[in-house]
């Protein structure tokens, strides 16, 4: 599985990270960043947590 945040989306709000902080992370820019390759299996669930939890919709994870 892969994440992608979208940057023009993203307004930064970092609730991402704080479900899933394997995958997501605020930097510098003040927006949030995938910071893996590929989603590991035991956070998948929380990824997906994220996408849905996302306030303005700028994740997106799938294959």
């Amino acid at each position: 599985m892969k994440a992608v945040v979208d940057q023009d989306t993203c307004i930064g709000c970092g609730l991402c990270p704080s479900i899933c902080e394997e995958v997501f992370e605020l930097q510098d820019d003040g927006k949030a960043h995938v910071i893996v390759d590929e989603v590991p299996s035991n956070c998948e669930d929380a990824a997906a947590d994220a996408q849905a939890s996302c306030p303005v919709s700028a994740i997106t994870c799938g294959d």
